[in-house]
């Protein structure tokens, strides 16, 4: 028998929670618990919770903020455990929607699969706003990210991200759970479990519906710091550096070389580059979304994403490598001190 226990660390997000919770009491599999943990929100999330006690095996705890790694820590400690092999902690953000056959899709996926650890899509709902559709775009596009949130041919070795994630629990117990990170602390368990011999796997059918920021200067400020915490993974799992990690910072430097040639050297190869990228962008994304809207934007929220997470790589990096920073000194923020 297959016990699995949803995970949901939360920060104020009250209508979100709502949407997610509902998507879970219509599922075909009703067999499972949903842990709520409020990370010390500003509003009192209960009533919400309340909904659906009837319709949920539920539980919800409330407890100081420390950042949603160790709030899912302190969720996976309040299960129901079943003490086996086939006990599944599975975290979703509070931002999500999961179709109705979610939890089966997981079940049978965990019984052929010989993962300890596991991950699925992020999709963007018709029902999303021209803006959210946008971010999804760049932040699943092959050709923004290398669609490593959108598909498991994008990446040799998947690494779970915590809007849609599972994880043995005998596994989650050995590693010690999420670490002090604030931010990235999804990619630095997925490296952890890999370090320790588990293995992660991709599932096709158990994409979720990921709202995401609902303005572009959240999520400008949500992706530089993404930006900032990978040299600190880089540190901390040197075996898994790539190149790619660095390319937003390409992009960002490629651009005001392109300036630069323009105005000094009267040249516009460079500029010329990015315009042709900025077509490609529009156009692929337009076929992707069929809207034309979307596509315009998309090229915002691409252009933000490249340049706010690059920026923040660079800056992590220097402050890291460069001055020789210890990561809890450069970014203090990205830290609970334990």
């Amino acid at each position: 028998m297959i016990n699995v226990s949803v995970i949901i660390a939360i920060y104020n997000r009250k209508e979100e929670l709502y949407e997610l919770l509902k998507s879970l009491s219509l599922q075909t599999d009703p067999n499972f618990e949903v842990v709520i943990v409020d990370d010390g929100s500003l509003l009192d999330l209960r009533p919400t919770v309340n909904l659906f006690a009837e319709k949920l095996d539920i539980k919800f705890f409330r407890k100081d903020n420390s950042g949603p790694g160790l709030s899912r820590n302190y969720g996976a400690r309040r299960v129901t455990s079943a003490n086996d092999e086939n006990h599944w902690l599975v975290f979703v953000d509070s931002d999500v929607i999961v179709e109705k056959d979610y939890i089966a899709n997981i079940k049978s996926n965990v019984i052929t699969s010989e993962c300890d650890a596991f991950g699925g899509a992020d999709k963007a709902h018709k029902g999303f706003n021209l803006m959210q559709k946008a971010i999804s775009y760049s932040m699943t596009s092959v050709f923004t990210t290398g669609g490593i949130r959108g598909s498991k041919k994008a990446v040799s070795r998947f690494q779970p991200r915590s809007f849609n994630m599972g994880v043995r629990k005998s596994a989650f117990d050995k590693v010690g759970g999420f670490s002090e990170m604030r931010i990235g602390e999804d990619p630095d368990l997925s490296m952890t479990l890999w370090e320790n011999g588990f293995k992660t796997a991709f599932f096709d059918d158990i994409g979720v519906y990921h709202k995401r920021r609902v303005d572009f200067g959240k999520f400008s400020k949500q992706v530089y710091q993404f930006g900032c915490a990978r040299p600190i993974l880089n540190q901390r799992h040197p075996e898994y550096v790539k190149i790619s990690f660095a390319f937003p910072t390409l992009f960002l430097l490629g651009y005001i070389l392109g300036f630069i040639e323009y105005f000094i050297l009267d040249k516009g190869f460079l500029l010329t580059m990015y315009g042709l990228y900025t077509f490609l962008i529009f156009f692929h994304a337009l076929y992707k979304t069929r809207n034309i809207s979307v596509a315009s934007m998309a090229i915002i929220s691409t252009y933000i994403q490249m340049f706010s997470y690059g920026y923040g790589f660079l800056k992590s990096w220097f402050l890291l490598n460069i001055l020789r920073m210890k990561p809890e000194d450069a970014f203090p923020r990205h830290f609970h001190k334990i």
